[in-house]
């Protein structure tokens, strides 16, 4: 090979690499016509479109968006916008993401990095890390000049939640903080952090190196919380999706960490739903009064689930929804869709995703279609012959997402059910969800991805629940700082000792 053919393949193969970096440059036209696109897909598909925003809030962030464009010149300045749009209408099944080219280059990336984790600790982030430059539980102040708090409220955009709520955003940061903060500020060889001590009031500063994307995320898998919240990361066996354990004479705990166990047709449910069985006739026959519902770390799965375990917790009548409904008939703007058929042969298979719709959704109100009383979502559940009557206990947190927010609202909603922990990410009164559709807008080629079915969940109204928020505890508990260090579980032993108070 001569020296001019290689020194031409070294330039190519320069220009492909930049031209896959998320700082590169980005046409304000291609900005305008894919903003233009993703505006007319939310209209016309996203049924959760004016579910916690107003006709008019949605056209002022648009408007903003449209100045915002002019300010702007890069493709991660897009990137930003969108995800600006898409996290304002308040979907915790909302997503955005870059093409799998950006990816590539940034999982490359060898600075720029926050290097350790962050936690949400007592009212503080802190330093989730330990024997790095800043000492383990130590307050972060500020980083580069700017508060945490602005910091934090800049990168909510990155991780959508239900509503207006926050508490589940902190999940999306625990895990993620480095590559958000990438996303915003750019690319950061330094950051001067200013941090206090655990209990002192003095405020220390450290410059500290950025490290290359991998290291970050080796750090992350070496936190000092792994021990206590791992298994939220976990890829759960079958057997260890769920587990009942009797404590005393008088309380037991189920501990359900996912609803990911197939539909009715599955060995998997099958199982699961005799584990029910079982668990339910020996709390009864034992005369257990006192039963706490652990779903810490339930982000959702798949119907029944759910439902077949809210049969064992209810003594009403109940169903999944009291009303769903789609905004269109015929899937919108199907040259658009994110599919990995030629355009010229999505027709015929999108046909047959719109006679679906068209059957689960045939009752037309005022331009939505909604589900009728043949739909499954709409079957009135009885409990079960079993079912518990005694105390409820439900332990919540920021993580309960989709099936997970669904079920643990219908428990909430119980007269005899405690709710102890923090505020969840997935709404207490419906959301959207059910059924994704993803698409990719034409210049930027980002991939947009929402639910498309708007519910009203089945539960029953309470004063301390908000139409846009997360499930509200009765009892507000998160654990605290020491019990962060010891990796103990400050929110159970809070229930234990609530019991225990109780039966006195």
């Amino acid at each position: 090979m001569t020296k001019t053919l290689s020194l031409i393949l070294f330039l190519i193969s320069c220009v492909t690499v930049l031209g896959q970096s998320i700082d590169d440059p980005f046409s304000r036209k291609k900005m305008r016509k894919d903003l233009e696109v993703f505006k007319e897909i939310r209209l016309k598909a996203n049924s959760g479109l004016y579910k916690y925003r107003t006709e008019q809030q949605i056209d002022s962030i648009y408007n903003w968006a449209e100045k915002e464009i002019e300010k702007s010149s890069t493709y991660l300045d897009f990137y930003n916008i969108i995800c600006q749009l898409t996290d304002f209408e308040g979907s915790l099944h909302n997503d955005t993401d870059f093409p799998s080219k950006y990816w590539k280059n940034l999982r490359k990336e060898s600075f720029g990095y926050f290097p350790y984790p962050i936690k949400w600790i007592d009212g503080k982030w802190r330093i989730n890390y330990e024997n790095g430059e800043i000492p383990l539980g130590a307050e972060i102040i500020s980083i580069n000049q700017q508060q945490i708090s602005k910091i934090i409220q800049n990168l909510y955009k990155y991780y959508s939640t239900d509503g207006i709520n926050t508490t589940g955003k902190r999940i999306g940061l625990r895990t993620h903080f480095s590559r958000y903060y990438r996303w915003n500020y750019g690319l950061t060889k330094e950051f001067e952090v200013e941090y206090k001590l655990p209990n002192s009031n003095q405020v220390y500063s450290k410059i500290i190196k950025s490290v290359a994307y991998s290291n970050y995320y080796k750090n992350f898998n070496t936190r000092y919380s792994k021990t206590y919240d791992q298994i939220y990361y976990a890829d759960l066996d079958e057997n260890k999706k769920y587990k009942y354990e009797q404590l005393n004479e008088s309380t037991g705990v189920l501990t359900i960490y996912t609803f990911s166990m197939g539909n009715e047709t599955t060995d998997e449910h099958k199982t699961y739903s005799k584990f029910l069985d079982s668990t339910f006739l020996d709390i009864k026959t034992k005369g257990i009064k006192n039963l706490i519902i652990d779903v810490r770390q339930n982000g959702g799965g798949t119907d029944p689930n759910d439902l077949v375990t809210y049969s064992y917790l209810t003594q009403r009548n109940f169903q999944e929804n009291r009303e769903a409904w789609v905004s269109f008939e015929k899937i919108p703007l199907i040259r658009y869709i994110d599919f990995w058929l030629p355009k010229f042969l999505r027709p015929i298979f999108v046909g047959k995703y719109n006679k679906e719709f068209q059957e689960e959704f045939p009752l037309v109100k005022n331009g939505k279609f909604y589900q009728d009383d043949n739909s499954q979502d709409h079957l009135v559940r009885e409990p079960n012959i079993n079912a518990f009557k005694g105390n409820i206990y439900i332990i919540v947190s920021p993580a309960i997402a989709s099936a997970g927010s669904l079920f643990a609202a219908m428990v909430a909603g119980n007269e005899n059910t405690l709710t102890i922990g923090e505020e969840t990410m997935g709404g207490y009164y419906g959301h959207n969800g059910h059924t994704p559709l993803a698409y990719k807008l034409p210049k930027s080629k980002i991939e947009i991805i929402f639910s498309v079915v708007n519910l009203e969940q089945d539960v029953l109204k309470k004063s301390n629940q908000f139409y846009n928020r997360g499930i509200i505890p009765d009892f507000d508990v998160s654990q605290t700082y020491q019990d962060f260090i010891d990796h103990k579980d400050t929110q159970m032993e809070y229930t234990l000792e609530l019991i225990k108070n109780n039966e006195k």
